[in-house]
């Protein structure tokens, strides 16, 4: 477990999102249109290299995402660095009978999600998103009022993410709905859920927690661009 989550996203594009990436033996990074995460295979001068060729000059900026130490080449410029936590899934918890209609969201409602998305700012989102991942949403008053989904999928392993509620709904337990009823669907397709929160969300962190997860470890989080 520990060599697959110390850089997960590597992992990630080196198994099941294989076919998502831009592959090199060192480096890999998502199609840009869908997430803009990226990694290196270690910290080696010639794996940053071979990271920092899939970025291009006035490209968006790239996130790296890992356990380890972020180790940027000169020719990378960090415009944000950031401590998270990847928290795993350690006690199962089913979803409550009373919770509120969860319903698989497609491509009609894209435009919903990335509105969203863009006011709620639950991590990096775009059109092409759910290209990773199944999402699912609670609609009250013929809106979208939350939702969230899978994203990172590797060998044994999916990510619970872009979990966000609109302000207007907030308070009604239905992050908690959706949190629950993904894990759940994960676990019956035999992988463990895990997710990620920013180490200063103590909010967050207390909220999934008391739905049974729990620390793996700090991760490190770096949103970078090329300079030359």
């Amino acid at each position: 477990m520990t060599s697959l989550l110390n850089r997960v996203v590597w992992s990630a594009l080196t198994t099941r999102q294989d076919h998502f990436s831009k592959r090199g033996t060192l480096a890999r990074r998502f199609d840009p249109e869908i997430s803009p995460f990226a990694a290196s295979k270690d910290n080696s001068a010639d794996a940053l290299a071979a990271l920092t060729e899939l970025i291009c000059p006035g490209d968006k900026p790239v996130f790296l995402l890992q356990a380890e130490q972020i180790t940027l080449p000169e020719t990378l410029v960090a415009d944000k660095t950031a401590l998270g936590v990847l928290m795993m899934e350690k006690t199962a918890r089913e979803p409550e009978a009373s919770a509120p209609m969860i319903v698989p969201l497609s491509s009609d409602d894209i435009p919903e999600m990335v509105a969203l998305a863009d006011l709620t700012q639950p991590g990096p989102f775009t059109r092409r998103t759910p290209e990773l991942g199944t999402f699912w949403g609670v609609k009250l008053d013929n809106r979208l009022a939350a939702m969230g989904g899978t994203r990172l999928n590797l060998e044994g392993y999916t990510e619970i993410s872009g979990l966000c509620t609109h302000p207007d709904f907030q308070g009604r337990g239905l992050a908690t709905a959706l949190t629950l009823h993904i894990a759940k669907v994960i676990r019956s397709r035999g992988d463990k859920p895990f997710l990620h929160a920013y180490a200063d969300n103590h909010g967050a962190i207390a909220l999934y927690r008391k739905l049974g997860f729990d620390i793996w470890s700090e991760v490190n989080v770096a949103v970078v661009r090329r300079n030359s």
